[in-house]
């Protein structure tokens, strides 16, 4: 893009933050203002309120306006990242009014759309572009205050009186505090902990919250504690019902910096703004004076990048990583006051994040797998580690539309948060069953005896909203029990139909798996015909934990392939054994060492790397594609945490490996 040419901009959400924009647009020298979109074009003041601009009616009119290079998103926090993930879709670059999203994880799905569509995207908090925050950062830096050891700072303001009808205070809405300003103080004690350091931001090691939610369910006060790595300590606070000072103090070990309304800075339409230093009976006051308006600085650090074809905000704006690392502190101050908006729940949100239908793709192919009746997909996902509906259901929706439809849940995993997580999420997704192939599995240590299977199957189905899973698992092994104890135990299960596929035994023996066979055929049962062992091209030298068994050896090679027994592989890319966290001079990450480090695991790394040079891809990638290449039905289970490591991971399945390279990566 032309260096002189303005940058046409369109506004998605006709508010009173779209106003001010707006006027931020027209003192800005990179930016012109084109288009409105609203849903109501009749609506009386719009001409008056954004003068020279075009109306146009509806949201999507505007996205597929090809006179429009950037949308900046002004609708309330709920439409964030549906209209940022359709307006990248569109080719266009995107301005976000804060909060981006509701979450991280949402967050992170935005950004990876840009990163895909190769457009700018990032998240307006002005106040992070103007001169005065980054002479904040410089006296910082300067050590005028010696070594900073707490932040102190609040953005609160009183409603006065709780209003059923005002979006503040609506949790279908994310109203209350904490997402409509307390991302201020946080990305502020963020920013100033990493100047403390030399970074541009620093992610805190541990968030603790507290709160006062009112009745309609969002927090109307709320403070927060931080402690970051550098031994910084900052106190955040926010809130809709209370009138606070507003003021950041940034205190040193020789004094302290303090900023009235730090956000704020020289005014809407410039001014002055003031940065005090108290040094015990001394006070200094540097001024930063701007004739500029606040929201113009915003306006032309976005155009800037544009121009320049990147595709984030330059240091202090707020960068792709610092905008998830603010929201990531965000969601633990919600959760540490159990803060969790109607809206993202799953009789609210039936649809992905960008309110599309749920599509079936062809990216992950599909096998036959010996005992299933219904075609399954290569991999397996599993998702034990998000923390409610909304962040899981980024991934499980991104896994269905490309294809997948093998998951992976069990009674332990989260206490039954992913079970219940599932169960929520094909019900609101309208995603027959008989699609679905279902994992579940139970008798975990150290409740691992075959009178607890029924029990815990009882809990299963109940969260996962069906009568039956296609695949069980006995969790671990008892050797203490007699084998055929447990081949009884599911045995009837699958008669009585809660059970429609295989079972068998997730960390099991093929000494076990072998009695409990001959024992099945000899007393008429149905018998085990399932594993879930971990199995890598990196074998596993010490168990990860307790009770685990791996089965990549060449003893348990040459028995998979002559028994065709399927192996949902847990762990099948070794942990980040071949990403940049392993080495031979890495030694930090305790457990890729314990069960990873040999000497052979460490040639066939070599393999890969070597491999994955030639085809343009990724060890991880080699590594991936080794394991469903075997000649024996190996499923791998994956465990992305982002829709970016899902897309990753996938990614390896157009990799096809012949026999000779898997011979030579085993070497």
């Amino acid at each position: 893009m032309s260096t002189d040419q303005p940058i046409r901009w369109g506004v998605i959400g006709p508010g009173t933050i779209a106003r001010t924009f707006a006027d931020g647009i027209a003192h800005s020298r990179t930016g012109k203002l084109v288009a409105i979109a609203t849903r109501n074009p009749e609506k009386p003041g719009l001409g008056e309120n954004f003068p020279g601009a075009r109306i146009v009616k509806g949201y999507d009119a505007l996205l597929a306006d090809a006179e429009i290079d950037a949308i900046y998103i002004a609708t309330p926090h709920t439409g964030h990242a549906e209209w940022a993930i359709k307006a990248i879709r569109a080719g266009k670059h995107v301005l976000v009014e804060k909060p981006i999203a509701l979450s991280a994880f949402d967050a992170d799905a935005i950004y990876h759309e840009a990163r895909k569509a190769g457009v700018f995207a990032g998240e307006a908090f002005m106040y992070r572009v103007h001169p005065q925050t980054a002479k904040i950062v410089e006296l910082v830096k300067s050590g005028v205050i010696g070594t900073v050891r707490i932040i102190r700072s609040s953005f609160g303001f009183n409603m006065g009186t709780f209003r059923p009808d005002h979006r503040l205070f609506a949790t279908e809405t994310a109203g209350g505090g904490i997402l409509d300003v307390g991302g201020y103080p946080v990305s502020m004690a963020r920013l100033i902990a990493g100047a403390a350091e030399g970074k541009p931001f620093l992610d805190p090691e541990k968030v603790a919250g507290v709160g006062h939610l009112g009745q309609s369910g969002v927090d109307e006060w709320a403070s927060a504690v931080l402690k970051f790595s550098n031994s910084i300590i900052a106190e955040v606070s926010c809130s809709i019902m209370a009138q606070q000072d507003n003021t950041l103090r940034i205190i040193g070990s020789e004094g302290r910096i303090e900023v009235k309304d730090f956000w704020f800075a020289s005014g809407h339409q410039g001014g002055v703004g003031r940065i005090e230093i108290i040094k015990g009976n001394e006070q200094q006051t540097v001024e930063v004076k701007e004739d500029r308006w606040l929201y113009s600085f915003e306006v032309d650090a976005a155009g800037d990048a544009i121009r320049a074809g990147e595709k984030e905000f330059r240091h202090p704006g707020m960068g792709w990583a610092d905008s998830v690392g603010n929201l990531r502190v965000l969601d633990q101050w919600r959760a540490s006051i159990g803060l969790e908006y109607g809206v993202e729940k799953a009789d609210k949100r039936t649809a992905n994040v960008a309110a599309g239908l749920v599509r079936r793709g062809n990216s992950i192919p599909q096998r036959q797998i010996p005992g299933i009746s219904k075609p399954a997909s290569v991999v397996t996902l599993g998702f034990e580690f998000f923390p409610n509906f909304a962040a899981a259901s980024l991934t499980l929706d991104a896994f269905y539309e490309a294809g997948g439809n093998v998951f992976d849940t069990a009674f332990v995993y989260g206490g039954g948060k992913t079970e219940s997580i599932f169960g929520d999420w094909h019900t609101s997704r309208k995603v027959p069953r008989e699609e679905i192939v279902l994992i579940g599995k139970g008798a975990h240590s150290p409740l691992c005896y075959p009178d607890v299977i029924a029990k815990q199957l009882d809990q299963s189905l109940n969260r996962l909203k069906t009568d039956y899973v296609d695949i069980y698992f006995m969790h671990r092994d008892n050797t203490d029990v007699p084998v055929g104890e447990f081949v009884d135990a599911m045995d009837a299960e699958v008669r009585r139909g809660r059970i429609r596929g295989i079972f068998g035994g997730s960390n099991w023996t093929r000494e076990r798996m072998e009695q409990a066979a001959a024992y099945a055929a000899k007393n008429g049962k149905t018998a085990p015909a399932a594993l879930s062992n971990n199995f890598s091209l990196a074998e596993m030298l010490d168990p990860i934990w307790a009770g685990c068994v791996a089965a990549s050896d060449d003893e348990w090679k040459t028995w998979l392939n002559a028994k065709q027994i399927p192996n949902f592989a847990w762990s099948s890319q070794g942990r980040g054994f071949f990403t940049d966290r392993a080495g031979r001079d890495k030694q930090d990450d305790e457990e890729i060492v314990r069960c990873w480090y040999s000497d052979r695991n460490f040639q066939r790394r070599d393999r890969a790397i070597e491999l994955a040079s030639k085809l343009a891809r990724s060890p991880i990638h080699v590594a991936l594609a080794y394991v469903i290449a075997q000649p024996f039905p190996v499923i791998p289970l994956i465990g992305p945490r982002t829709i970016a490591e899902l897309e990753d991971s996938l990614s390896a399945l157009d990799i096809t490996l012949t026999p000779e390279q898997v011979e030579w990566l085993e070497a």
